[in-house]
């Protein structure tokens, strides 16, 4: 059976990846435009839109959500996120009505099994009401998306560890954050424990669960002001450098594209 991975968007301005088996298509996010996403599915995997079983949300924010809804009522397509990122969407009216038979709730360490696809939620620290990432399995196949990152937990590399996918956060540079035009607030917020992973925090993570089922590894959810594609490349590179893991050899490193697909990855 073959396994398809391929990160539709990713960035501060909208973020969706979409995974697939021969059986099954799933998305983790819908963080653009409808218009946006349907193309890219069209455009980047191949796949019709209504062909979508379920879009797993991470969090509340819109660059996460923001055609959900659409999709959910243009195709059918499920929805699927924790009870706190429901109540926080539906109190705030973030992505319109969802039938209830397309609504899933799922919680941290559980597995919702999708055909031939199972995905498991698993907890991040991030400034949102319950946010998570995902392990999704095919067969003996696995892939992981964490992005949002205030800092890495022991949970975050144990459930990272053994896949043969990962999507990572490579959000910013740290001394373009801190010397960058965003309010002192804001920059306070990113660097939290509950904020976004820089490039240094993304190659020490990668460092940490490597391993030899691991073969792909995108940098994703780049800021367009505090970063640029080089500069996240080259300190990972460089980190894992020091590491002893040779990007070409040991591993392959792709940056998830900001504003159209990445194209896919065929296992």
């Amino acid at each position: 059976m073959s396994v398809k991975f391929c990160p539709i968007a990713s960035g501060s301005d909208g973020n969706s990846v979409y995974i697939g088996s021969d059986n099954a298509h799933i998305l983790i996010d819908a963080g653009i435009s409808g218009k946006r996403l349907e193309a890219g599915l069209i455009s980047g995997v191949g796949v019709e839109p209504a062909a979508l079983e379920c879009i797993f949300i991470t969090h509340e924010h819109i660059d996460h959500i923001k055609s959900a809804g659409v999709l959910s009522r243009r195709y059918g397509t499920s929805l699927c996120a924790t009870a706190k990122t429901w109540a926080y969407i539906e109190r705030h009216d973030l992505i319109g009505k969802v039938a209830p038979d397309k609504k899933h709730t799922i919680k941290s360490g559980e597995k919702l099994e999708i055909k031939d696809i199972s995905v498991e939620a698993f907890d991040i620290p991030h400034d949102a009401a319950e946010p998570v990432g995902y392990c999704v399995y095919i067969e003996d196949r696995k892939i992981a998306v964490a992005t949002d990152l205030g800092c890495v937990t022991d949970n975050i590399r144990e459930k990272l560890f053994g896949a043969d996918i990962v999507l990572i956060e490579s959000n910013h540079d740290i001394d373009m954050l801190k010397n960058g035009s965003y309010p002192a607030m804001l920059k306070r917020r990113i660097l939290s424990e509950r904020g976004h992973l820089s490039n240094r925090g993304a190659g020490e993570l990668i460092a940490e669960i490597i391993s030899t089922r691991l073969k792909h590894v995108f940098l994703g959810h780049l800021s367009a002001e505090n970063n640029m594609p080089i500069v996240a490349m080259d300190t990972v590179m460089s980190i894992l450098d020091v590491n002893r893991i040779k990007v070409g050899k040991d591993i392959e490193l792709r940056l998830a594209e900001r504003g159209m697909p990445s194209g896919s990855l065929v296992l």
